[in-house]
């Protein structure tokens, strides 16, 4: 008797499921790993300093948390899955996967977008903004961007839109591909107010740190210092921001193509190889950390020395 699978499968060979899954469990083991040390590394130097409590290692130690937590809730079901060539959890488990996968992808946006706004004013505005950021309002600041996620993940459990398998039928996601207004609304306004709004903000808040850097004058040796650290730390915090843009937008480029009506285009290798490279971006933060962080790299060479890292000259 032939076995009811309750999800539709695709008709692609074998060895392509287990090709991506493969790569999504070697991409997933480096983001845990990798984001589990960063989170170690800046929790280590908070403990031991009380100085570097400030709100910029806080945000840092936020993005890795959801970097991790988004490995950890989909690296394994989706290797899983593509070893069976087919979604084997169920539905409730589709759409507890896709919310989790929604949720921190949209936690790590808006927290670069804090990233990018704390960075904004402690360059162009030093005076303004002293003090101004305490560690209990970047605690506040990080709740409000999880609650801000919170609510553009939840709607589809309740009819605005849906969570759905997607690509290869190995992973699920929240449904750009049907043409309805449900959920072309839906993707619509997440794209406004998750991905451009924040992306514009944050293309804003950057060409302002320039101008200012390059155009500021500083009346001590002591202010110039600052201004070279506070830089370093936005240049450091600007790769990791372009790098996930970069990741997240063939699959943004994939739902909007559906988005506009042309869903027929596109192929199951469309929707599920741009999903992986989306997913990717969780291993960008701790390899730009390693790095570049000299904080980083001082709490391994003392803490973990079977783990330091060697930069390059």
């Amino acid at each position: 008797m032939s076995v009811r699978w309750p999800f539709p499968t695709v008709d692609v060979p074998d060895h392509h499921h287990y090709t991506l899954g493969s790569v999504i469990l070697a991409v997933g083991i480096t983001g845990m790993v990798g984001n589990f040390l960063v989170m170690y590394a800046f929790c280590s130097e908070i403990n031991n300093k009380k100085s570097l409590r400030t709100p910029a290692n806080m945000f840092i130690i936020n993005l890795a948390l959801t970097d991790f937590l988004m490995c950890v809730t989909q690296t394994p079901i989706f290797f899983i899955n593509s070893m069976h060539n087919r979604w084997i959890f169920g539905e409730k488990a589709c759409e507890l996967y896709a919310f989790c996968g929604a949720l921190f992808g949209m936690t790590s946006m808006i927290t670069l977008l804090v990233i990018a706004v704390d960075r904004y004013f402690v360059i162009t505005r030093p005076l303004a903004s002293m003090g101004v950021m305490s560690r209990r309002r970047a605690l506040y600041v990080m709740a409000a961007a999880w609650f801000y996620s919170m609510f553009w993940s939840l709607p589809p459990f309740f009819g605005w839109s849906a969570y759905v398998p997607e690509g290869l039928m190995t992973s699920c996601s929240w449904d750009y591909m049907t043409f309805t207004p449900s959920v072309r609304s839906y993707t619509m306004l997440l794209f406004i107010f998750v991905f451009f709004i924040p992306l514009f903000i944050i293309i804003y808040c950057y060409i302002c740190i320039f101008i200012a850097v390059r155009s500021g004058t500083r009346d001590s040796v002591k202010s110039m210092h600052k201004m070279r650290t506070e830089w370093k730390t936005a240049k450091i915090a600007l790769i990791v921001i372009l790098l996930y843009v970069i990741s997240w937008a063939p699959y943004s480029c994939v739902a909007l193509t559906a988005f506009a009506g042309y869903a027929d285009m596109l192929t199951p290798y469309m929707n599920s190889v741009p999903a992986a490279i989306a997913k990717a971006s969780a291993i960008h933060n701790p390899i730009i950390y390693a790095i570049t962080h000299p904080k980083y790299r001082y709490t391994h060479h003392h803490h973990t020395p079977q783990l330091q890292v060697h930069p390059s000259s």
